[in-house]
Protein backbone atom coordinates (compact mmCIF):
# COMPACT_ATOMS: atom_id res chain seq x y z
CA UNK A 1 0.00 0.00 0.00
CA UNK A 2 1.44 3.46 -0.93
CA UNK A 3 1.96 5.94 1.31
CA UNK A 4 -0.71 5.35 3.84
CA UNK A 5 -0.16 7.27 7.48
CA UNK A 6 -0.74 5.69 10.40
CA UNK A 7 -2.97 7.63 12.47
CA UNK A 8 -4.09 11.29 13.85
CA UNK A 9 -0.40 12.20 14.74
CA UNK A 10 0.81 11.46 11.55
CA UNK A 11 -2.11 13.35 9.73
CA UNK A 12 0.69 16.06 8.33
CA UNK A 13 1.49 14.94 5.28
CA UNK A 14 4.27 17.18 3.54
CA UNK A 15 3.38 19.16 1.01
CA UNK A 16 5.18 20.05 -2.21
CA UNK A 17 7.09 23.09 -1.37
CA UNK A 18 6.50 26.55 -3.39
CA UNK A 19 3.82 25.04 -5.73
CA UNK A 20 0.90 27.21 -6.30
CA UNK A 21 -2.77 26.39 -6.97
CA UNK A 22 -2.40 26.75 -10.50
CA UNK A 23 0.89 24.69 -10.58
CA UNK A 24 -0.69 21.82 -8.64
CA UNK A 25 -4.17 22.08 -10.84
CA UNK A 26 -2.60 21.78 -14.14
CA UNK A 27 -0.20 18.77 -12.59
CA UNK A 28 -3.25 16.92 -11.47
CA UNK A 29 -5.07 17.69 -15.41
CA UNK A 30 -1.66 16.84 -17.30
CA UNK A 31 -0.10 14.00 -14.72
CA UNK A 32 -3.70 11.84 -13.84
CA UNK A 33 -5.77 13.48 -16.38
CA UNK A 34 -8.35 14.47 -13.87
CA UNK A 35 -10.86 16.92 -14.67
CA UNK A 36 -10.32 20.21 -12.15
CA UNK A 37 -12.29 23.23 -11.83
CA UNK A 38 -11.53 26.14 -9.68
CA UNK A 39 -13.81 27.08 -6.99
CA UNK A 40 -14.06 29.59 -3.99
CA UNK A 41 -11.07 31.43 -2.55
CA UNK A 42 -10.52 33.28 0.74
CA UNK A 43 -10.45 36.84 0.98
CA UNK A 44 -8.82 38.58 3.83
CA UNK A 45 -11.66 40.76 5.82
CA UNK A 46 -11.79 42.72 9.35
CA UNK A 47 -8.68 40.31 9.95
CA UNK A 48 -9.84 37.35 9.42
CA UNK A 49 -10.36 35.22 6.00
CA UNK A 50 -13.76 34.59 4.35
CA UNK A 51 -14.76 32.79 1.86
CA UNK A 52 -15.43 34.81 -1.72
CA UNK A 53 -18.87 33.42 -1.35
CA UNK A 54 -19.55 36.31 0.50
CA UNK A 55 -21.47 34.11 3.45
CA UNK A 56 -19.99 34.58 7.08
CA UNK A 57 -21.14 31.63 8.09
CA UNK A 58 -19.74 29.38 5.22
CA UNK A 59 -19.41 25.75 6.18
CA UNK A 60 -16.78 24.99 3.46
CA UNK A 61 -15.00 28.58 3.26
CA UNK A 62 -12.94 29.27 -0.15
CA UNK A 63 -13.32 25.39 -0.40
CA UNK A 64 -16.90 25.09 -2.37
CA UNK A 65 -18.24 25.33 -6.36
CA UNK A 66 -17.86 29.50 -7.32
CA UNK A 67 -20.72 29.30 -9.61
CA UNK A 68 -23.86 26.83 -10.14
CA UNK A 69 -22.48 25.33 -13.41
CA UNK A 70 -19.20 24.43 -12.22
CA UNK A 71 -19.69 20.76 -13.34
CA UNK A 72 -19.71 22.30 -17.04
CA UNK A 73 -16.46 24.12 -16.40
CA UNK A 74 -14.26 21.54 -15.43
CA UNK A 75 -11.85 20.69 -17.67
CA UNK A 76 -9.33 18.19 -17.86
CA UNK A 77 -6.73 20.14 -20.08
CA UNK A 78 -3.81 21.21 -18.89
CA UNK A 79 -4.17 24.41 -20.55
CA UNK A 80 -6.98 25.37 -19.79
CA UNK A 81 -6.80 24.57 -16.60
CA UNK A 82 -3.81 26.87 -16.48
CA UNK A 83 -6.12 30.42 -18.03
CA UNK A 84 -8.80 29.54 -15.01
CA UNK A 85 -5.99 29.63 -12.36
CA UNK A 86 -4.45 32.41 -13.92
CA UNK A 87 -7.76 34.26 -13.86
CA UNK A 88 -7.76 33.59 -9.74
CA UNK A 89 -4.54 32.26 -8.47
CA UNK A 90 -6.24 31.62 -4.79
CA UNK A 91 -9.41 29.65 -6.32
CA UNK A 92 -9.44 26.26 -4.78
CA UNK A 93 -8.77 23.03 -6.80
CA UNK A 94 -12.13 20.85 -6.96
CA UNK A 95 -11.88 17.18 -8.58
CA UNK A 96 -15.51 16.52 -9.97
CA UNK A 97 -16.80 12.94 -9.21
CA UNK A 98 -18.01 10.79 -11.71
CA UNK A 99 -16.04 10.92 -14.18
CA UNK A 100 -12.09 9.37 -14.28
CA UNK A 101 -13.46 8.68 -10.46
CA UNK A 102 -15.66 8.10 -7.92
CA UNK A 103 -14.62 8.95 -3.99
CA UNK A 104 -15.92 7.11 -0.86
CA UNK A 105 -16.41 9.61 2.01
CA UNK A 106 -15.66 8.29 5.96
CA UNK A 107 -14.89 9.84 8.68
CA UNK A 108 -11.37 10.35 9.71
CA UNK A 109 -11.80 8.34 12.90
CA UNK A 110 -13.03 5.23 10.34
CA UNK A 111 -10.89 6.12 7.63
CA UNK A 112 -7.95 5.69 9.73
CA UNK A 113 -9.42 2.11 11.34
CA UNK A 114 -9.63 1.55 7.40
CA UNK A 115 -6.34 1.84 6.45
CA UNK A 116 -4.90 -0.08 8.92
CA UNK A 117 -7.06 -3.03 8.29
CA UNK A 118 -6.57 -2.62 4.11
CA UNK A 119 -2.84 -2.48 5.24
CA UNK A 120 -2.91 -5.93 6.59
CA UNK A 121 -5.30 -7.41 3.92
CA UNK A 122 -2.54 -6.09 1.78
CA UNK A 123 -4.96 -4.25 -0.46
CA UNK A 124 -4.02 -1.80 -3.31
CA UNK A 125 -5.02 1.65 -2.85
CA UNK A 126 -5.94 4.52 -4.89
CA UNK A 127 -5.86 8.28 -3.56
CA UNK A 128 -6.88 9.36 -0.40
CA UNK A 129 -8.15 12.44 0.79
CA UNK A 130 -7.92 14.01 4.37
CA UNK A 131 -9.84 16.88 5.18
CA UNK A 132 -10.34 19.73 8.23
CA UNK A 133 -13.43 18.60 8.29
CA UNK A 134 -11.98 14.98 9.57
CA UNK A 135 -13.61 13.60 6.45
CA UNK A 136 -11.24 10.95 4.27
CA UNK A 137 -12.28 10.03 0.70
CA UNK A 138 -11.00 6.91 -1.00
CA UNK A 139 -10.61 7.22 -5.29
CA UNK A 140 -11.94 4.38 -6.26
CA UNK A 141 -13.55 2.97 -10.11
CA UNK A 142 -16.31 5.35 -11.33
CA UNK A 143 -19.76 3.82 -11.19
CA UNK A 144 -19.23 3.41 -7.14
CA UNK A 145 -21.94 5.38 -6.14
CA UNK A 146 -24.64 3.24 -8.00
CA UNK A 147 -23.96 0.10 -6.34
CA UNK A 148 -22.44 0.97 -2.92
CA UNK A 149 -25.86 0.64 -1.50
CA UNK A 150 -26.25 -3.18 -2.67
CA UNK A 151 -22.54 -3.63 -1.93
CA UNK A 152 -22.91 -2.72 1.83
CA UNK A 153 -26.61 -4.50 2.15
CA UNK A 154 -24.77 -7.83 1.16
CA UNK A 155 -22.20 -7.26 4.24
CA UNK A 156 -25.25 -7.35 6.27
CA UNK A 157 -25.94 -3.27 6.67
CA UNK A 158 -27.76 -0.52 5.36
CA UNK A 159 -26.04 2.32 4.07
CA UNK A 160 -28.35 4.79 6.24
CA UNK A 161 -26.69 3.43 9.24
CA UNK A 162 -23.55 4.16 8.09
CA UNK A 163 -21.58 7.24 7.86
CA UNK A 164 -20.05 5.92 4.17
CA UNK A 165 -20.64 8.03 1.64
CA UNK A 166 -20.45 7.37 -2.04
CA UNK A 167 -19.56 10.59 -3.98
CA UNK A 168 -20.50 10.04 -8.49
CA UNK A 169 -22.01 12.59 -10.71
CA UNK A 170 -22.39 15.78 -9.90
CA UNK A 171 -20.74 15.91 -6.20
CA UNK A 172 -16.69 16.67 -6.23
CA UNK A 173 -13.68 16.87 -3.97
CA UNK A 174 -11.55 19.20 -2.68
CA UNK A 175 -7.57 18.60 -3.65
CA UNK A 176 -4.80 19.42 -1.84
CA UNK A 177 -3.55 22.15 -1.03
CA UNK A 178 -6.84 23.56 -1.06
CA UNK A 179 -7.67 25.37 2.56
CA UNK A 180 -10.86 25.04 4.28
CA UNK A 181 -10.46 28.46 6.03
CA UNK A 182 -8.85 29.16 9.37
CA UNK A 183 -9.37 25.15 9.71
CA UNK A 184 -5.99 24.05 7.61
CA UNK A 185 -5.72 22.45 4.05
CA UNK A 186 -6.48 19.08 2.74
CA UNK A 187 -3.88 17.00 2.09
CA UNK A 188 -2.98 13.63 0.69
CA UNK A 189 -3.56 10.18 3.39
CA UNK A 190 -2.27 8.27 0.39
CA UNK A 191 -0.58 10.38 -2.04
CA UNK A 192 -0.95 9.98 -6.23
CA UNK A 193 1.93 7.60 -7.41
CA UNK A 194 2.71 5.94 -10.20
CA UNK A 195 1.73 2.58 -8.38
CA UNK A 196 -1.83 4.08 -7.79
CA UNK A 197 -2.73 5.32 -11.10
CA UNK A 198 -5.39 2.24 -11.56
CA UNK A 199 -7.52 2.85 -9.10
CA UNK A 200 -9.58 -0.42 -7.19
CA UNK A 201 -13.01 -0.85 -7.84
CA UNK A 202 -15.45 0.27 -4.79
CA UNK A 203 -15.83 -3.42 -4.12
CA UNK A 204 -12.31 -4.20 -3.28
CA UNK A 205 -12.47 -1.47 -0.05
CA UNK A 206 -16.47 -1.99 0.79
CA UNK A 207 -15.93 -4.66 3.46
CA UNK A 208 -12.99 -2.64 5.51
CA UNK A 209 -15.01 0.72 5.15
CA UNK A 210 -18.06 -0.20 6.31
CA UNK A 211 -16.64 -2.28 9.15
CA UNK A 212 -14.53 0.57 10.24
CA UNK A 213 -18.18 3.14 9.93
CA UNK A 214 -19.81 0.02 12.09
CA UNK A 215 -17.41 0.20 14.47
CA UNK A 216 -17.38 4.28 14.53
CA UNK A 217 -21.25 4.43 14.86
Amino acid sequence: MEETIAGPEAAHIPQQRGETLLDTAVRYAEERHWDVVPGTWLEAADGTQRCSCGDASCPAPGAHPARPDWATQATGSATVARRMWQRQPTASILLPTGRTFDALSVPESAGFLALARMERMELTLGPVTLTPDRRMQFFVLPGAAAKVSDLVHTLGWSLASLDLVPLGEGAYVAAPPTRFGSRGAVQWACRPTPANRWLPDAEELISPLAYACGRDR
